[in-house]
């Protein structure tokens, strides 16, 4: 697999992470159970997901200005 289809595949397993960390935090919320560590459950995939997004934000940018037509 090219790094560019690993770095798009990890971007998308870590929105499911954390979509799932979110749900639960609103689930504890609203169970009264809630705890400070619980809010940073969602905050360590979010972190990896902005550093993945940054990158496939920037790639067609790149790709252009190597002269490439497509990043994949």
């Amino acid at each position: 697999m090219s790094w560019n289809k690993w770095i798009r595949q990890t971007h998308r397993w870590l929105s499911i992470a954390m979509t799932a960390a979110i749900v639960f935090n609103f689930v504890e919320v609203l169970g009264g159970k809630y705890a400070r560590w619980m809010g940073l459950l969602a905050v360590v995939p979010f972190a990896f997901q902005m550093i993945t997004g940054l990158y496939l934000f920037v790639l067609p940018y790149a790709a252009k200005r190597r002269g490439g037509a497509h990043a994949d």
